[in-house]
């Protein structure tokens, strides 16, 4: 683990993403993979990206990086925790070993050197993570010169609620800062998180996982994940538009926590 890294957790100014990765990647199943590689390819409205250069911008357990590697793109996965890109390394040599056409790198969405190397693609995928970064807004600017012409950004952003976003960072906060913090934390949460939601879910008739996540180890992304902040969808939606993007598809979370995504498209 880089010193950066290591020091911010530490401190409990970041969330241990990575370890977090590490023990959902341990249970991952093939059921998993395919609910992620079914995800890309309805939001993309393709599952054959044979010829299309994917970047995964913090790649955390690396899931998504192997669904578009399944479905033929040529990928490039970095993240910041050095936790995370051992994940999915993990996953790149189990699946695709000896691959020239994944690499999977270490580095920082907010370090404009780095990015610079990295090249221009078809599509960058960047799922609930530049609200992490530290600096959301530098973040989502740093990601526009990785889009080609013609190429899409598919993010997801935090809803801003207004003083219950506030609530939820003085409760990332607290889970960051003690083992008591986070035992707490958990203790209060997770009927909620996890009972309340399974029991709409199964109500609904879609009690599996979405995403090919794991209701716990989301729970514990969502309760930890700090730093943290939040957008309005339409704060994304000019942000983007801007800067040379159009909106091809749009799915809020209807004013609740949680994660509002777009794809937009680069004109």
């Amino acid at each position: 683990m880089n010193s950066s890294n290591r020091e911010e957790i530490g401190r409990g100014d970041r969330f241990a993403f990575g370890r977090n990765w590490s023990k959902y990647s341990a249970k991952l199943t093939e059921r998993k993979i395919a609910d992620a590689r079914q995800s890309l390819s309805e939001w993309l409205g393709s599952a054959d990206l044979s010829g299309k250069k994917f970047i995964d911008v913090g790649s955390g357990s690396g899931v998504f990086s192997l669904a578009a590697r399944q479905l033929g793109a040529r990928v490039l996965s970095f993240d910041y925790d050095p936790d995370s890109v051992e994940c999915t390394r993990s996953l790149k040599s189990k699946y695709y070993p000896n691959d020239a056409d994944w690499s999977v790198q270490t580095g920082s969405v907010l370090n404009p050197g780095f990015l610079a190397h990295l090249g221009s693609h078809d599509v960058v995928y960047s799922w609930g993570v530049l609200h992490h970064t530290g600096d959301m807004h530098e973040a989502l600017a740093n990601v526009v010169s990785l889009v080609n012409p013609g190429g899409h950004l598919f993010i997801a952003i935090y809803n801003d609620q207004a003083w219950v976003s506030r609530y939820w960072t003085c409760v990332k906060r607290l889970y960051n800062r003690s083992q008591i913090g986070r035992f707490l934390m958990i203790a209060l949460h997770c009927p909620y998180l996890i009972g309340g939601r399974y029991l709409v879910r199964a109500l609904q008739g879609r009690a599996s996982s979405e995403r090919g996540m794991t209701l716990w180890y989301d729970m514990l992304d969502w309760l930890g994940g700090y730093p943290f902040e939040v957008a309005k969808p339409e704060e994304i939606l000019e942000f983007y538009r801007a800067r040379g993007f159009v909106l091809e598809h749009m799915r809020t979370c209807g004013g609740r926590h949680g994660c509002n995504e777009f794809l937009f498209r680069r004109i």
